[in-house]
């Protein structure tokens, strides 16, 4: 009401598109960094420039910032679904190179994924690759 008041007209409704989702987590563990820098494959750590450790995770396709506390940020994603997959598979990748230390006897753990929607999310991929490779072949 405001716009047409002042003569702005809007025709059609406009379609929103989901680009980039930005997401905070914590891992509930620190994180040694500069082992973390060696440990995972395509990452980027200047302390004297920046306090986290950049992560350019393949699949899903997303960079992570993350920091010695645990805490991290996750960007790049285009869905929900695809910060929990890349969260969970960074925690699963540095518990299994003992590169997150916990306090205390039990770990934290993350939430547990919908299981159908990691199943969708898996078909979906699938689907992306079959058509790769498909146009390859064209």
């Amino acid at each position: 009401d405001e716009l047409k008041r002042d003569g702005i007209v809007i025709l059609g409704k406009p379609e929103i598109m989901i680009q980039n989702i930005v997401a905070s987590a914590g891992l509930g563990g620190y994180i040694d960094l500069e082992k973390a820098t060696y440990g995972l494959k395509k990452t980027m750590y200047e302390p004297e420039q920046f306090p986290g450790l950049i992560y350019r995770m393949d699949e899903p396709k997303v960079v992570i910032l993350l920091f010695a506390s645990g805490k991290l940020v996750c960007t790049g994603a285009k869905k929900e679904i695809q910060v929990h997959i890349a969260v969970n598979k960074l925690q699963e990748i540095l518990e299994s190179k003992s590169l997150i230390f916990y306090e205390g006897p039990e770990k934290p753990r993350l939430p547990p994924l919908p299981s159908k929607e990691i199943e969708k999310e898996k078909e979906r991929e699938r689907e992306k690759e079959k058509q790769k490779e498909k146009d390859k072949t064209s």
